[in-house]
């Protein structure tokens, strides 16, 4: 049994019975939210060797969690469906119950930094990452009898139009700034160089294909995985390997230059602005770096704010940043 259904067979058949036998008319919400390769149905046999098992997502109201956790340690059996109940996580050494047990507005705070049922500013949406969100929305919900958890998911579907336009902006920027760099190195002999610039570059344009079809991108052990499920992930996706296997700098150019043609027409077929063509001479080099008319006719309608900063991941790819809100809101508010 995957992650997704073991956790919908252990709520009905273990925790919500444990729940309603003690109380039967206490509003909960349950799901299998959170971190973990299961939430976003990507669970298999390796994923079992650490913090895989019976675990589960239980919101209730503020003044009950600590009740109702304490409940659970004491009358969880100690296996079901021959799984512990009881595990120790990496880097701990006590074997304890993986129920989570918070509030709505806890459990999204932990992840976000705030309640997003809350009116969000432009810097809030900005200081969330596609995991963090995907923690909250990415997993399945079981029951929500409250609703609380609904409405959190709702509210995150997607940025606002402005945030939104910006965001891409903010890709095509990064990629505008970094393309003939990748050409340059390239074109002085030094390959090692000029690889892994494009090793960057085609992140950015994988994320700005995460952009462009409206879905959170996951942190990068998954990010390929989803990537290959977008609806442009087969052409753009061809041109991205090639790039990335390209001998030879000007071919490496050429596949990137076609990848983000690609993003480019998919990005106009979404009703997003898009004047082609989607990269253009770099003076009278023989290198390419993307059309700053995207750029502007993107940032025509976006927020005033600081140009190619974007989002938390565009500006850091620093894991201890990313899994932070506190972090991530104080590098967004004071860069």
């Amino acid at each position: 049994m995957d992650g997704r259904g073991l956790a919908r067979a252990y709520y009905d058949e273990v925790v919500g019975p444990l729940l309603a036998a003690k109380w039967p008319k206490l509003p909960h919400a349950a799901g299998r939210l959170g971190s973990g390769s299961d939430v976003l149905g990507l669970d298999d046999a390796t994923s079992r060797d650490h913090d895989w098992g019976l675990r589960l997502t239980l919101l209730v109201d503020e003044t009950s969690r600590y009740e109702v956790d304490a409940y659970l340690a004491k009358e969880l059996p100690d296996t079901y469906a021959g799984l512990p109940t009881r595990f120790p996580f990496t880097g701990q050494t006590e074997s304890i119950h993986h129920v989570e047990v918070a509030s709505a507005a806890g459990f999204v705070r932990g992840r976000l930094g705030f309640d997003p049922r809350d009116e969000l500013s432009t810097i809030d949406w900005l200081t969330m990452t596609g995991q963090a969100v995907l923690e909250v929305v990415g997993g399945p919900v079981f029951v929500d009898q409250v609703g609380d958890i609904s409405a959190v998911r709702d509210r995150l579907q997607w940025y606002p139009d402005d945030v939104w336009r910006y965001v891409l902006a903010c890709d095509w920027l990064r990629l505008q700034e970094e393309m003939p760099l990748m050409s340059r190195a390239g074109d002085l002999g030094d390959d090692i160089g000029s690889r892994v610039i494009a090793a960057r570059l085609v992140d950015v344009a994988v994320h700005l294909a995460f952009m462009i079809e409206r879905r959170w991108p996951p942190y990068p052990k998954w990010r390929g995985t989803l990537f290959a499920q977008l609806p442009c992930a087969r052409e753009v996706g061809d041109a991205l390997r090639k790039t990335l296997k390209a001998d030879h700098w000007r071919y490496r150019q050429q596949q990137l230059g076609r990848a983000l043609e690609h993003l480019l027409n998919r990005q106009r077929a979404v009703g997003l602005p898009a004047p082609g063509p989607a990269t253009v001479d770099f003076w009278d080099r023989p290198y390419l770096h993307a059309n700053d008319a995207i750029i502007a006719a993107l940032l025509a309608d976006a927020p005033d704010l600081p140009r190619a900063r974007g989002s938390i991941e565009q500006r850091t790819d620093n894991v201890a940043v990313l899994v932070d809100p506190a972090a991530r809101r104080a590098a967004i508010t004071h860069p």
